[in-house]
């Protein structure tokens, strides 16, 4: 067991690495900061002064060493434009994208859950069809373009819900639905199938045929033991919420993670940039990983694996 939790904890750590390399190189082919930095007009001296002062004209390799020493020590450095660490900033938006994700996470269940459950319990008929098309269209349809569309119908023409930013319960409902949306779609596609193999089981049938009513036999027999793959799923998508809900924070201003790391990206502000894709993508690796370990305490085979 602690060969198999040092060789995933190595894989983790790779993957950290390979993402922190990644980003560094990508950030700086969005061009030169400097220029977004100083007033219009600066000279070529007054530019080269910000550059050294940022460690900008230093050789790239010696700018990536010092931000992996400074990220070893937990420091993301500080923001270009907001002038604070990027670790105040990221902690600053957290509490908004954990609350969206959980409110998107909510409804995601509440009706991915349910809808998947009556689509397999009435196979082949109206529901199962109707959920089909509801999968469909949650899975194609972009969260950005549903979006736009509720801000259309319900904040333009209806004028019930604000469009954007934050501060009360009314303030929330469209962007959890639009960030909801795809994932309650995915998690109705695995609630489908989950109960469609379970309902076939022996042990289903047993209780069938013990008489007991259809109702019990779904909701104590089946689901109980449906739900698990898609609660497992849940806890990686909640994770997932948090750090890949740019577009819906940013069309409805959301004061999150998400659009910190596009104003970084507009603002071409390199240490929030990096350490936003790096702290969402270790958060993303440590869930995966407590995941791995788990399996593997479960099924001891998963661990004997090579």
């Amino acid at each position: 067991m602690k060969s198999y939790i040092a060789r995933r904890l190595g894989y983790s750590m790779i993957s950290i690495l390979l993402l922190s390399v990644t980003i560094f190189m990508f950030v700086r082919l969005t061009g030169d900061p400097t220029t977004l930095l100083v007033e219009p007009g600066a000279s070529q001296s007054e530019i080269e002064a910000i550059r050294e002062q940022l460690g900008l004209d230093r050789p790239i390799w010696v700018q990536y060493a010092t931000f992996m020493a400074n990220l070893s020590m937990g420091d993301f450095g500080q923001s270009f434009y907001y002038r604070m660490p990027v670790s105040e900033l990221y902690l600053s938006r957290l509490p908004n994208s954990l609350l969206l994700a959980a409110c998107a996470m909510i409804f995601s269940l509440v009706i991915g859950i349910p809808s998947g459950v009556l689509a397999a319990v009435r196979v082949g008929r109206f529901w199962d069809k109707a959920g089909k098309v509801f999968a469909l269209l949650g899975l194609s349809m972009p969260a950005f373009w549903v979006g736009l569309v509720m801000i259309l119908f319900f904040s333009v023409f209806l004028e019930w819900l604000p469009s954007s930013g934050s501060g009360t319960v009314l303030h929330i409902i469209m962007p959890a639905f639009a960030l909801g949306w795809y994932f309650a779609a995915a998690h109705m596609r695995l609630t489908r199938s989950s109960m469609l193999e379970v309902l076939g089981s022996e042990y289903v049938k047993l209780a069938r045929l013990k008489g007991l009513p259809e109702a019990i036999v779904i909701a104590k027999h089946a689901l109980k033991n449906a739900v698990i793959p898609v609660l497992t799923l849940a806890g990686i998508n909640l994770v997932v919420m948090v750090n890949v809900a740019v577009v819906v924070e940013t069309v409805f201003a959301w004061p999150g993670i998400g659009r910190l790391l596009y104003e970084g990206i507009a603002f071409r502000d390199f240490p929030v940039v990096q350490g936003v894709v790096i702290l969402g993508g270790g958060m993303i690796v440590f869930v995966n990983l407590l995941i791995d370990i788990l399996y593997a305490v479960i099924d001891p085979r998963i661990r004997l694996e090579r």
